[in-house]
């Protein structure tokens, strides 16, 4: 083909143009990235590597229940179990405070489930609404969902029947109040109240089992990373099963472990008045836990419906399941009738398991791990840096295999004892385990507590690993000062230095 030198000349110049714009904008482009603004397909790729988290939290869901849960008991196969994980606090609030913004008690100011100093009045009242870690990751391009149970009094609908607040920081807000039952709810779906019956297909579990994984579909066709929270009411009392499952496992009983009926050697005051379990009593306790054992077949299916969407729409790979409780519960142990709130093992070791990218298999990871360090994990493994005001630690690089020579020597529980038991779910009598107000140190090989009353408990787990003999009284005078010295920096820290500091961690 012939053109005029006329034209060759035109071409070069529309030539040198388009190139020198195409460089204009390459310059424009690296000069906007080097001053922090990206373009929508900059933060698309971005956001396109990003892993996704779905978190399933239960509720007094203890260890003894894991055996009963086959696709938890894959988890435990395929991914990474942190055998050493606790609670704040062995009671709902507290403890679901400290998991949504990775600080203790005597930070959030949530120390019971109802009053001036506990319940979503104290969560609210002390601004942690903006310290979970649903805003922080939404900011960071992630599509978030929070579904179930939020904090105690939190109230789906008001009075007047309008729906109650959906927080800021997330995409997806399913949320009930008062769903223990399972039955004839309310949910404020994204600020819309939605009543759920009696009928067999509102069984909350199924309702929320559904709308997790229409929620990961619309994620995953909107090619957005995403954060997902599940928070049952299950296995917490009355313990409802679905219909399907209330007829399965008719001779499960509760476990009869050393502690079981068994009084406290040395026992502090507050458990001074128990007795023996009479036959009737322990004939209840079977059927409480059978139930509980049948609420959370539920739980576990819903895990495997999530499990088989994400492989289902291509996303398996590149995301993290993290399954965990709020607190675990006791059944009889030191003649202790059914409930929590102590700091004793069964209460307040959880279990807490993750498959995920990275994460090796049939991993036991025996480090000191509790559930402030959720918050920092899920911003780390997001691929942000953790606040400095967070109390907890990632635990990313222990999930991933990661040896962690400079961890923590000690993990801090503190309770209050209630001082009102009017509309709290978890109100109990005495029987079954009310201690007065507390502070406890739980390290590798033991725990101290210290109560208001000038009670103490030192249980040595190597030799003692039920915590049924009380040693306190005979506690060398050095090791006593040793452990108040490490429990007082723990329950005045503040921040990620400070309490890593307090806890023993090597710097």
């Amino acid at each position: 083909m012939f053109t005029s030198r006329r034209g060759s000349r035109t071409a070069i110049i529309a030539v040198c143009a388009l190139l020198a714009i195409a460089l204009l904008a390459s310059c424009t482009r690296a000069t906007n990235t080097a001053s922090g603004e990206t373009s929508a397909a900059d933060n698309a790729a971005s956001s396109a590597q990003k892993p996704n988290i779905v978190y399933v939290l239960t509720d007094d869901l203890a260890w003894n229940l894991v055996k009963y849960m086959p696709h938890v008991r894959q988890m435990e196969k395929e991914g990474t179990t942190f055998t050493n994980f606790f609670a704040t606090d062995s009671l709902c609030c507290p403890s679901r405070s400290s998991t949504l913004t990775g600080q203790y008690p005597h930070n959030t100011g949530v120390f019971t489930n109802t009053g001036d100093d506990g319940g979503y009045r104290a969560f609210l009242k002390n601004g942690n609404e903006s310290k979970t870690f649903g805003p922080t990751l939404q900011h960071a391009g992630y599509r978030t969902g929070f579904m179930g149970k939020y904090l105690n009094g939190y109230q789906p609908v008001d009075r007047n029947g309008s729906p109650g607040r959906v927080p800021s920081g997330w995409d997806e807000w399913d949320v009930a109040g008062h769903g223990y039952e399972e039955y004839d709810y309310d949910l404020n779906e994204n600020g819309k109240a939605v009543h759920y019956g009696k009928d067999p297909q509102d069984y909350l579990t199924d309702v929320l089992s559904k709308k997790a994984t229409s929620f990961v579909d619309a994620s995953a066709k909107a090619k957005k990373p995403f954060l997902l929270e599940v928070a049952t009411f299950a296995p917490h009392g009355p313990a409802t099963p679905a219909p399907r499952h209330e007829d399965s496992f008719p001779d499960v009983k509760a476990p009869r472990t050393d502690a079981y009926d068994q009084a406290t050697r040395n026992a502090p005051e507050w458990q001074k008045t128990l007795t023996p379990l009479r036959p009737k009593e322990k004939e209840e306790i079977d059927r409480k836990f059978a139930k509980r054992v049948r609420s959370v077949q539920a739980v576990d299916e819903m895990i495997g419906r999530l499990e088989s969407t994400l492989k289902a729409r291509g996303v398996a790979d590149n995301t993290y399941i993290v399954f965990g409780s709020d607190n675990g519960f006791h059944m009889g142990e030191h003649q202790l009738r059914p409930g929590k709130q102590t700091a004793y093992d069964t209460d307040v070791k959880v279990p807490m398991m993750v498959t995920g990218p990275g994460v090796p298999s049939g991993e036991r990871v025996a480090r000191l791990a509790e559930n402030v360090d959720i918050n920092p994990t899920f911003q780390e493994l997001a691929g942000l840096d953790p606040p400095s005001t967070v109390d907890g630690r990632s635990l990313a690089g222990l999930m991933r295999g990661k040896r962690e020579d400079d961890w923590r020597k000690s993990v801090l529980v503190e309770h209050h004892q209630a001082a009102s038991k009017r509309g709290d779910p978890d109100a109990a009598p005495s029987n079954a385990g009310n201690p007065p107000t507390y502070e406890a140190v739980r390290t590798a090989d033991s725990l101290y507590v210290e109560y208001t009353d000038g009670q103490t408990e030192f249980y040595e787990m190597g030799s003692d690993p039920d915590q049924m003999n009380n040693r306190a009284a005979s506690l060398p005078e050095e090791q006593r000062a040793a452990l108040h010295r490490t429990l007082t920096a723990l329950q005045h820290c503040k921040g990620a230095e400070s309490c890593r500091a307090a806890s023993g961690a090597d710097s």
